[in-house]
């Protein structure tokens, strides 16, 4: 089974890199299996906790080079939740992957552990008719403590459902579960990656405000 490791999270700053300096990124130091993943972009404010910046993934397979290069970019640029990430924020900035597997048909909305499963719901809009589905991956319930009909509630918001949520509805979603393997990697770390992989920092001076 392919893991998420420290490659992958290099690949996607030098492709975040790449796209601020206009060169290539330099050729990805992983294999090039399919899988579905995620690129999650995280910023440390005043060493403060890292606050999101953009999460964006596929829930389908895809080569995982070609996928963490699209994502790198689509999380940090276009994740409509916040404003694109600028260059100036690189060095306050930690990545992490995720490689998604273990995909399964839970038996009922709670039929899965926090912490441990990633979730994907799907349900039909009782108001319109329209099907609604959303994901959370298995990090995110256990770091915002929430029991698991809180996540499942919080996941019918982000589907962009606003009707009540009836225990009834509940019942009818379709759950999927899926777990992951994740590697985050800071960028003072990253930095230091190439420096003794390439002989050289990546050059900075345009990521200064």
């Amino acid at each position: 089974m392919v893991s998420a490791n420290r490659e992958m999270a290099v690949y996607c700053f030098d492709t975040l890199v790449a796209h601020y300096s206009s060169h290539e990124a330099p050729p990805p130091a992983f294999d090039g299996g399919e899988h579905p993943l995620f690129v999650t972009w995280k910023k440390v404010v005043n060493g403060g906790e890292p606050r999101l910046r953009g999460c964006i993934g596929t829930l389908e397979a895809r080569c995982l080079i070609n996928g963490f290069k699209d994502y790198a970019l689509t999380s940090a640029l276009r994740d409509r939740r916040f404003p694109p990430i600028q260059a100036k924020e690189l060095p306050s900035l930690e990545c992490t992957v995720s490689v998604l597997t273990n995909y399964e048909t839970a038996n009922h909305y709670l039929d899965w552990e926090i912490g441990r499963h990633g979730i994907i719901i799907e349900f039909t809009d009782p108001n319109n008719n329209t099907r609604r589905s959303a994901t959370y991956l298995p990090e995110v319930a256990a770091h915002e403590g929430w029991t698991k009909i809180e996540a499942i509630d919080s996941l019918m918001r982000k589907s962009g459902y606003s009707g009540a949520i009836t225990e009834s509805l509940r019942r009818r979603i379709r759950l999927t579960r899926y777990q992951s393997t994740i590697f985050t990697l800071q960028y003072s770390d990253y930095v230091s990656y190439v420096k003794a992989t390439r002989g050289a920092a990546p050059s900075i001076a345009w990521a200064k405000p």
